[in-house]
């Protein structure tokens, strides 16, 4: 990544959100956390799955300041292609992402947690605007996820079957809460980065399903 966006002269900082604590995977609660220790220095952020790389050097990771920029739009991404999906890659200017309140932080476990952001974005008036001119199809990323080495944690437990289609319309970026347990600047092959490793909190009374318990 530091390779591709230096050689598009965009100017980044590569923050990898490492979940270090006892529940279950938060995606959402961890892109919030990564959007607070971004720093005063960013003017946008990308939301960007660890296991997607793109391989098309037309891809735009330009500022998006029409609105929020699907990189990974359902015409290009290898495995899903439903045309409300937002997922995988997904630019957004800080302020877009404050008036939307970040993500929902009650999606414990795999998925659901961006067909959630959509409907944020709708709601905030914003238009998703995708690539255009990429003829690259389905071969436009690199997907690494091997679902026999780390296998998605799809449980769905107990009400948490019925709050994953509801829409969260109080918690976000104002109620996310974590501790950073440790900052770690490296440098991998030459490229910058820095590690966080977050320790995310869970309120039971509102989302006893952050366990398996």
């Amino acid at each position: 990544m530091h390779r591709f966006l230096s050689g598009k002269r965009v100017r980044h900082r590569i923050l990898v959100l490492n979940q270090v604590d006892h529940f279950r995977f938060n995606r959402a609660s961890l892109i919030n956390v990564g959007f607070l220790e971004s720093g005063n220095d960013t003017d946008y952020i990308a939301m960007h799955d660890v296991d997607l790389l793109p391989l098309n050097e037309q891809l735009d990771y330009g500022f998006p300041e029409e609105g929020p920029f699907h990189v990974a739009s359902p015409e290009l991404h290898p495995l899903y292609h439903y045309k409300t999906y937002v997922g995988g890659i997904l630019l957004l200017t800080k302020q877009h992402y404050e008036l939307c309140n970040g993500m929902s932080n009650r999606f414990w476990g795999w998925g659901r947690e961006d067909d959630e952001f959509y409907r944020r974005i709708k709601a905030a008036g914003l238009q998703v605007r995708r690539p255009t001119r990429i003829e690259t199809g389905y071969e436009t990323f690199q997907h690494l996820h091997d679902p026999a080495w780390r296998k998605r944690d799809q449980k769905r437990i107990a009400a948490q079957k019925q709050e994953q289609f509801k829409v969260d319309r109080e918690g976000g970026l104002n109620n996310v809460r974590y501790r950073i347990e440790s900052r770690t600047a490296l440098s991998v092959a030459g490229a910058p980065c820095t590690v966080l490793n977050i320790l995310l909190e869970c309120d039971m009374s509102e989302t006893p399903w952050c366990t398996f318990g």
